[in-house]
């Protein structure tokens, strides 16, 4: 089956997988005599497991880790389980970060909209409350 199947057969495109056989997540496929990749089933069926792991955000190495765990005739659901219950706590505290930058952000438009908007200097104005508030990441 050449990419180009591959790809509306599993939704990936064909520079994703190409991407993807050149990070190792996916093996070199065969290739046909006129030098196309040649790939099967087991291949569509690994670039579905990458593909649905990639849309959880898991990240290529973990992606390696799972591959590499089943090629190695091993049941990798319990890291992949793992994997996911951390990326859930990892978007739980993202979400947090968020709603407490949320809070900042309303906060300071309250305040500054009591402000002056014409001073150009940005000593009377909401400038000079963005200029002095704390600095967060996220």
């Amino acid at each position: 089956m050449k990419i180009q199947e591959v790809s509306i057969a599993t939704g990936v495109s064909a520079k994703t997988i190409r991407f993807y056989e050149q990070s190792g997540v996916l093996p070199s496929p065969t290739r046909m005599p006129n030098g196309y990749r040649d790939y099967n089933q087991m291949d569509i069926d690994r670039l579905r497991l990458v593909a649905g792991a990639r849309r959880l955000d898991l990240s290529l190495d973990d992606i390696r880790e799972i591959i590499a765990l089943r090629d190695h005739r091993e049941a990798p659901c319990r890291v992949l389980l793992d994997r996911i219950q951390q990326k859930a706590d990892e978007v739980a505290e993202r979400i947090n970060t968020l709603q407490q930058l949320e809070k900042e952000l309303r906060d300071l438009h309250s305040l500054g909209s009591k402000f002056p908007v014409d001073d150009v200097d940005g000593k009377n104005c909401v400038c000079h409350l963005v200029s002095e508030s704390k600095k967060k990441e996220i």
